[in-house]
């Protein structure tokens, strides 16, 4: 399902319940298209989403905890002027549209009481939060600035009037009469989900495809049916998250058209857990890749130019095979001097290394036959002298791929919250070139994910390399368990006990393959060790260990396990 008309006015009631009367106490914008508002209310805090994604947009509470800017955008500092302590008033759906209107209070710097009102308007790439004056109904600020040049409709700056989006010319399936309703239904040519959109505010396809649904079953009750289905909306939502093969659907209560497509569902306490849990992976996939996407091209480049180096290098090693040749062609110039006539392109003569089999040897027309020879011992002695290198920088390059590969997959899974560890842990290995001109305070570092296994054992999980060295290597105790996927990049995961039972490092094991390159696998080999048995060694890059008397298991990760185990 779209957030749409009808789901904004669920979500306007579920809102007013926990926020009307609140006071706002913190304003942030983590992201371009986002503003979050902490409202306390009723003796607590909530965590109010506004969120313009072009892909995503939607009004929520969340519990996702998001990463602030170093500087704030002009738009929060704008919002933070003039709604910092502001008393939320009221929360209203303009008819049974995409937008919203949220109401404040606040006195100004003289003292005059004064109505600002935050318009959301979520509108696909349309959508945007825009704050006005109420009584001017002038815009302050908007977190996308629209000038008459790309919308002749309206502009939406500083300054500018206020226009509300075109209305529809349909009816508000929640404002309209019984009778109206009625007629509606009866003249529709034929009722589909298409049908209904075009009469009724507000219905998205799947809604409306819903609706369709129930009143095709019964006919003959049409007016029941609608009413039914609207007083179920109002009176008994069960927010639910529908599964298929290839889609998920949010939806206000279970819609049967949606289950005999054989598929799973999930329901939630509210509508906003049940957008967490719909959007979460989704949005915090698009905010990384925004974040990430330097650090994922830097990345690859460096991989692919450490592809070309290993080959370029392998070649060497190759070509050095033939050294050995190059040496006994030299002696047999040498030894046969007298018998080579000058100027001549080549010549065969008896290899007494290979029981005088006769070997052609290419000449330089130009050289003598003694230069010839001293050519061949140059280019023996060269390789000779590669090899020598070669053998070690071929492992060095296998050592930095392995470690870029880690760092990709890690770039995979991380939330936006990772990202600036993982960009810190760039500049530390001379990837990234630190652009902080001015000193800045030391962050807190991040800390691994912690979970709790079935029998209250707690498992730790690393999210980047420096940390996965610092849990390793630091914070394990040499009698807890490490465990992670066999010969693929992933993270490092620490069992907090020197016995965990068998179910504890199975699901250990499945933590391990979860947080690894092949977490949609099946049969994902896990290596556990004693942490005593792990060592690093000297000049190794972070993440990198090694380790003996392992053993391996086989496990197929799934969300819904590693879900259940976190703490």
């Amino acid at each position: 399902m779209s957030f749409d008309g009808v789901f904004t006015h669920l979500m306007v009631q579920e809102l007013s319940e926990e926020l009307i009367h609140g006071r706002i106490s913190k304003i942030q914008q983590p992201y371009e298209n986002e503003v979050v508002l902490i409202i306390r209310s009723k003796g607590k805090n909530h965590k109010l989403l506004l969120s313009a994604h072009p892909s995503y947009a939607r009004v929520q509470l969340t519990t996702i905890s998001y990463l602030n800017p170093e500087t704030p955008p002009n738009f929060v500092m704008m919002l933070r002027k003039y709604l910092d302590g502001a008393i939320l008033e009221t929360i209203e759906q303009i008819d049974n549209d995409r937008i919203l209107h949220f109401t404040f209070k606040r006195r100004d710097e003289l003292g005059d009481l004064q109505q600002l009102v935050l318009v959301v308007e979520l509108m696909g790439r349309h959508s945007t939060v825009l704050l006005l004056n109420k009584e001017t109904g002038k815009i302050l600020d908007a977190i996308k600035h629209i000038g008459s040049s790309q919308n002749t409709y309206r502009s939406l700056l500083p300054g500018a009037e206020y226009i509300t989006p075109p209305k529809q010319d349909r009816v508000n399936p929640f404002k309209a009469s019984d009778p109206q309703i009625f007629d509606i239904l009866s003249t529709l040519e034929a009722i589909s989900g298409k049908s209904l959109q075009e009469r009724f505010q507000g219905l998205g396809k799947d809604t409306a495809e819903e609706l369709a649904s129930r009143l095709l079953a019964k006919e003959n009750e049409k007016l029941q049916v609608w009413t039914s289905f609207f007083q179920q909306l109002a009176n008994h939502p069960v927010p639910t998250l529908t599964r298929t093969e290839k889609k998920e659907f949010f939806t206000p209560v279970p819609y049967p058209s949606l289950e005999s497509l054989g598929t799973e569902s999930q329901t939630f306490d509210s509508l906003s857990a049940l957008l967490d849990a719909f959007y979460h992976d989704k949005a915090e996939r698009d905010r990384v890749k925004q974040q990430a996407g330097e650090l994922l091209k830097k990345v690859e480049n460096e991989y692919k130019r450490n592809q070309l180096k290993l080959k370029k290098r392998q070649q060497t090693l190759k070509d050095s095979e033939g050294a050995e040749l190059f040496r006994q062609k030299g002696e047999l110039l040498t030894t046969f001097m007298a018998q080579v006539p000058r100027g001549i392109d080549s010549v065969t003569l008896e290899n007494y290394y290979e029981e005088n089999q006769p070997i052609a040897i290419v000449l330089d027309p130009a050289l003598t036959t003694n230069q010839n020879a001293q050519k061949y011992f140059t280019r023996y002695q060269k390789l000779r002298n590669a090899v020598k290198l070669v053998g070690q920088q071929i492992e060095e390059t296998k050592n930095e791929l392995t470690y870029l590969e880690s760092v990709l997959s890690q770039l995979e899974i991380a939330g936006p919250l990772e990202i600036p560890y993982i960009r810190e842990e760039l500049i530390d290995q001379g990837y990234l070139k630190n652009r902080q001109t001015k000193k800045k305070k030391r962050e807190k570092k991040s800390q691994p994910d912690k979970f709790l296994s079935s029998d209250g054992t707690e498992i730790f999980v690393g999210k980047n390399n420096l940390q996965n060295d610092q849990l390793t290597l630091r914070t394990a105790r040499k009698t807890d368990y490490w465990l992670h996927a066999k010969d693929i990049p992933g993270s490092h995961v620490i069992i907090r006990s020197s016995d965990p039972s068998d179910e504890t490092i199975l699901e250990a094991a499945e933590l391990a393959a979860y947080y690894s390159k092949y977490r949609q696998s099946a049969q994902v080999p896990v290596d556990l060790v004693q942490v005593k048995h792990i060592r690093k060694p000297n000049g190794s890059k972070p993440g990198y260990v090694i380790y003996e008397n392992q053993k391996t298991y086989y496990v197929t990760p799934h969300e819904e396990n590693v879900l259940k185990l976190k703490a």
